[in-house]
C-alpha cells in the first residue's frame, strides 16, 4: 500500500481500533451507509479514529489525528436500514488534512504509519500473554481474529490494549505509541500496580 492516501473516508467513533483488532459496527446513518457501500464495491478500507470532540451521531465529529485503517470482513442487514459490519484493523495512519463532504462524511488525506518492528515476546512479559490466553479461553474465540500470536510482542500488546478497562484517551496513547516493547512495559506496570501480574 502506498505511504499516503489522498481521499480516505473517516468514521469517528467512541472506540479505538488497533492493528489486527476486530471491531463490530452498527451502521444506520446515510453517510456511513454510503461509505460502506463504496468501500465494499471498491474493496477499500475506511479510517477509524477516536472522537476528539463531538458525537458519533449528528454533526460531523472532530477525530484524533492518529487512527487505524478498517477493512470490512463481513456484513449483514437483518433489519432494513441497519447494517451490521465486522471489521478488522489494518495499518495506522496520521491525518494530514481533512474536509467534510456531502452528507457530513469526513474525508482525509493521510500518511500511513509504518508497521512497528515486531519481536518475540520477552520472557519477563510472559504473564501478559497468559492473561490474553485466559481471555481467549473465557470468551468467544471470535473476540480476536485468528491466527492468535501469543509469542508476538506487538500482537499481545495490541490485544491487551483493546480489552483493558482504561479511558479511551489512554487507549489512544497506546495506539500512537511507537514500539511494541515500550507498549508492553506500560501495560505491565499498569497491571502490576493492580496486583494482576507480578515479576516472579
Amino acid at each position: 500500500m502506498a505511504p499516503d492516501l489522498q481521499d480516505l473516508p473517516i468514521f469517528p467513533l467512541n472506540a479505538v481500533l488497533f492493528p489486527g483488532g476486530v471491531l463490530p459496527l452498527r451502521v444506520f446513518e446515510p453517510r456511513y451507509m454510503d461509505m460502506t457501500r463504496d468501500c465494499l464495491k471498491s474493496e477499500q478500507p475506511f479510517g477509524v479514529c477516536l472522537i476528539r470532540s463531538g458525537a458519533e451521531v449528528g454533526a460531523p465529529a472532530e477525530p484524533e489525528a492518529v487512527g487505524c485503517l478498517a477493512t470490512i470482513t463481513s456484513w449483514d442487514m437483518e433489519q432494513l436500514g441497519l447494517l451490521q459490519l465486522r471489521t478488522r484493523g489494518g495499518q495506522r495512519f496520521r491525518i494530514q488534512g481533512s474536509a467534510v463532504a456531502a452528507q457530513g462524511l469526513r474525508r482525509a488525506q493521510v500518511s500511513l504509519i509504518a508497521d512497528e518492528e515486531d519481536a518475540a515476546l520477552p520472557a519477563e512479559f510472559g504473564a501478559l500473554a497468559d492473561l490474553v490466553r485466559t481471555v481467549v479461553a473465557d470468551n468467544d474465540r471470535a473476540l480476536f481474529a485468528e491466527p492468535h500470536a501469543f509469542d508476538s510482542a506487538s500482537w499481545v500488546g495490541y490485544r491487551l490494549s483493546e480489552i483493558l478497562k482504561v479511558p479511551l484517551a489512554a487507549k489512544q496513547k497506546l495506539l500512537e505509541l511507537d514500539g511494541a516493547l515500550p507498549r508492553l512495559e506500560i501495560l505491565y506496570k499498569f497491571l502490576e500496580q493492580r496486583g494482576l501480574v507480578g515479576r516472579g
